[in-house]
């Protein structure tokens, strides 16, 4: 299964789907290219540290959407790699009807709470902020519903009564490394 891996920032879920395909548990899977919507994106960085193509695409002119001339670039540049699954791994971008017609019922992306609680951004603050008890990651299917496709798996998150805002995002970035992975080799088994 040939898997291409959009982001826009750090790149630790997208690093940590290339070292579980270096560790061989990534089932039939493969990372065939890593595209970037920012040029000084530390997930481009991955793709020499992995030897994995990496490479930016201009999104312009919108800042968090993706859509006219950003849009076709990024259709023409991932068609171009013949995925047969497109991993959203911290894109910070709603994707617009052309994108996911065009690669309809193959692009996933990760978000970092339990939806249907919490979608958009800052998921991990407002559960915090909310006093749950509860949070996590969800891996789900992506729909012009933003965070709202069909969930393909879980992993919940304890919110313990010591635990600030930045203990707690890293309990829930571990979560989120350990699940997306773990879905895509189930994925790559279908």
């Amino acid at each position: 299964m040939r898997v291409v891996i959009l982001g826009s920032g750090l790149g630790t879920n997208a690093e940590a789907i290339l070292m579980a395909q270096q560790a061989g548990r990534l089932g039939r899977a493969r990372v065939v290219q890593i595209f970037a919507d920012r040029p000084e994106a530390e997930i481009l960085v991955l793709g020499r540290r992995f030897g994995v193509p990496a490479a930016f695409v201009d999104p312009a002119p919108f800042k968090t959407k993706l859509e006219g001339e950003g849009e076709e670039r990024f259709i023409a540049a991932v068609k171009g790699c013949a995925p047969d699954l497109v991993v959203l791994a911290g894109f910070m971008r709603v994707l617009k009807p052309g994108f996911l017609g065009a690669f309809a019922g193959r692009i996933i992306n990760l978000h970092p709470s339990l939806l249907p609680s919490f979608p958009g951004l800052d998921a991990i603050g407002q559960a915090f902020r909310r006093g749950v008890r509860v949070t996590g990651c969800t891996v789900h299917e992506v729909t012009p519903e933003v965070d709202g496709g069909p969930i393909l798996d879980q992993t919940a998150v304890r919110i313990e009564a010591g635990d600030s805002l930045e203990s707690l995002t890293a309990k829930v970035h571990a979560a989120e490394h350990a699940l997306l992975p773990v879905v895509i080799a189930r994925l790559s088994e279908r």
